[in-house]
Formats: structure tokens, sequence, C-alpha cells
């Protein structure tokens, strides 16, 4: 979503909606791999039609909004709890959030918090660390300082935390806890075995660190022009637009011509 279907104004230009929409009338299937929950995901619906199941959470699970339900999950073990715990009261000046299928549930208010909350349009749960009922953590989220979000990584190693889950940047002030080995990329191994799926060929479009998995097990990768580095080497693809410039209708068009149906 973020830096690549939506452009820095957060909103779906109509140049990618109305390419989704050549795209879909041809027969092609489009959706979307996102760190966004189910409950703040719902204001993209009736702007993209979704038909096909999406990859939220940052790969932890995949929910069919038509059918209102659930696909798959992939939740972090239990000792994330008193993980999250020790890695607040090393560094109490980072927001974060525990988000899970029933809601988003917001521990530490800070201005970066506070900002996160905004972007999404939710309307969360305030609740001390320790009071979050236990199983089905999704994910983590830290907000942080962009200057601050490389020493939490840094702690994140030294306390061994890294062994029991993967910490991902999903933006500069992000820093997300996920279950260990979980990402877009494996959600999109799950996706492949939904009914009705195995036989598509997937193409992936993303921007940063948090999508480079995805880019990697698509049958095609790309990512728009204003990429991270890392991802911009991991594609089979760099478009010459951005997300600001409609890098998703580049890419539709690409897919479009090579399958002779222009």
């Amino acid at each position: 979503m973020d830096g690549t279907l939506l452009n820095s104004k957060k909103e779906i230009s109509d140049t990618d909606r109305a390419a989704i929409g050549r795209f879909t009338a041809l027969g092609g299937r489009f959706t979307v791999a996102t760190g966004r929950t189910i409950q703040s995901f719902e204001q993209f619906l009736k702007v993209l039609d979704l038909r096909s199941p999406v990859i939220m959470y940052n790969g932890a699970a995949i929910h069919d909004f038509v059918r209102g339900e659930t696909l798959y999950t992939h939740p972090l073990p239990p000792e994330c709890r008193e993980m999250a715990i020790r890695l607040l009261e090393a560094m109490p000046e980072a927001g974060g959030e525990v988000l899970r299928a029933d809601g988003t549930y917001v521990f530490s208010n800070t201005e970066y918090q506070q900002l996160h909350t905004r972007l999404c349009n939710i309307v969360p749960e305030y609740v001390e660390l320790p009071d979050i009922a236990e199983g089905g953590w999704l994910k983590v989220l830290f907000s942080l300082a962009p200057e601050d979000v490389p020493h939490m990584e840094v702690l994140t190693r030294q306390l061994g935390f890294d062994k029991k889950a993967d910490f991902v940047r999903s933006a500069d002030i992000f820093l997300e806890m996920l279950p260990l080995g979980v990402s877009k990329g494996s959600a999109l191994t799950e996706y492949r075995k939904l009914d009705g799926f195995s036989d598509f060929t997937f193409v992936s479009i993303g921007d940063f660190d948090n999508d480079l998995e995805m880019v990697q097990a698509a049958d095609f990768g790309a990512c728009p022009a204003n990429a991270e580095d890392c991802v911009k080497a991991a594609a089979d693809l760099v478009l010459t637009r951005t997300n600001d410039e409609g890098a998703v209708a580049e890419l539709i068009d690409i897919i479009i011509n090579k399958c002779g149906l222009a």
C-alpha cells in the first residue's frame, strides 16, 4: 500500500484505479499485501472493489473480505508479551501497539504512535501492555524517531529476541515484531494453496524492506522507482514511475502487453 499503491497523499490515484479496472475486466485478479489490520483496511474496500483475499499484518494473516472470513493466521509465540515489555522498559520513548484479528491495542501513545493511528484511520483501544489478552498477537508495532529505530534493532539482537521473532522495518519510523519466518513472502506461499489459486502466475510489486520477501517469492517481482535499494536489487523489474506517478498502472500495462491483450 504505502509507497506503492498509495501516493504521498495516501490516496489511490485515478491512473492506478483505472488500470486495475482494465486488468480485472480482462480476467486478471488483483489484491493487496499490507501491514494493515482487518479494521484499518476496510476504508479501501469500496475504492478497490477487491474480490480476492488480502494478505494482512505483513503476512501473519490472509483475510477474505467477501466471505468475512480469516483464511490463515500465524501468530506470535506466547513469550512475545515479555519481549515487548522488556523493549518498552529499555526504550520508554517508543510508541507501540499490539495487533490482533479483533482490533488494535495501543500501549504507548507517543507522538509517533498517534501519527500511525491517524494514518490507519482507526479507533484503537488504549490499554497497558501487560493487560492485553494473551494469544492471537499477529504483530507488535513500535513507532520511534527515525534515528532511534536502529538502536531498537540492535537491542533486539543483544537480548536474543531475533531468535524468537523477526523484526522488520515497515517505514523509517516503524519497527515491527512478526512471527519468526513470517513475511508477505511467506504469506504468498500460503496464498498459492488457497482454493482456486494454485495455477495462477503471481506478479508482485513493493517498495520497502517488508516487501522484499514478497518480491522474491512472486513468479515476477517489480518495484516502483522510489523503492529502497535492497528491493530494487531483488526485483525482476524496476519501473520508471514512482508511487506518485502511477507505478502500479505501469506494471499492469506491461502485464497486459506481455499477455497480448492490449
